[in-house]
C-alpha cells in the first residue's frame, strides 16, 4: 500500500463526484482539506477514509489496498464488518509510514557513516 495508489484512487472518487468540490459537499467536508490531500499538503487520514467508506458506500479494502469490489453493494453486510476493514486498512496505513521511516532512517545512517568517514 502507498499513498501514491490510494490518493489515485481518491482522484477516481473525485472525479465520480464531479469534482473536489462535488466530493466535497457530498462527505460535508471542505473542499480546501480534498485538495490539500491530493496535493500531498496534508496526509490521508482516518477520517477521510471513513467519511468515504461509510457516507459513500466505497469500500475501505478497495480504497487502501486497491483490492476487491470498488463500492460496497450488500446492504445487509452489518457496519461491524466495516468498522473491523477500516481497523485493518488502518494498520496496513501504519505499517506502510513505519516502512518510509525506517528507509529514511537507514538512508540517514548510511549517509552520517559516508560522511564520519570522508571526515
Amino acid at each position: 500500500m502507498s499513498d501514491d495508489a490510494v490518493i489515485k484512487r481518491l482522484k477516481v472518487i473525485v472525479k465520480e463526484h464531479g469534482g473536489q468540490l462535488g466530493l466535497a459537499k457530498a462527505i460535508e467536508v471542505d473542499q480546501g482539506f480534498i485538495s490539500k490531500v491530493i496535493n500531498r499538503k496534508q496526509e490521508i487520514s482516518y477520517y477521510l477514509i471513513r467519511k468515504l467508506c461509510f457516507q459513500l458506500k466505497y469500500s475501505p479494502e478497495w480504497l487502501i489496498l486497491g483490492s476487491g469490489e470498488k463500492k460496497v453493494t450488500k446492504t445487509e453486510s452489518p457496519k461491524l464488518i466495516t468498522e473491523i476493514q477500516m481497523l485493518r486498512t488502518e494498520v496496513d496505513i501504519l505499517h506502510a509510514r513505519m516502512k518510509t521511516y525506517e528507509i529514511q532512517l537507514n538512508e540517514m545512517r548510511r549517509q552520517d557513516e559516508q560522511h564520519t568517514k570522508a571526515g
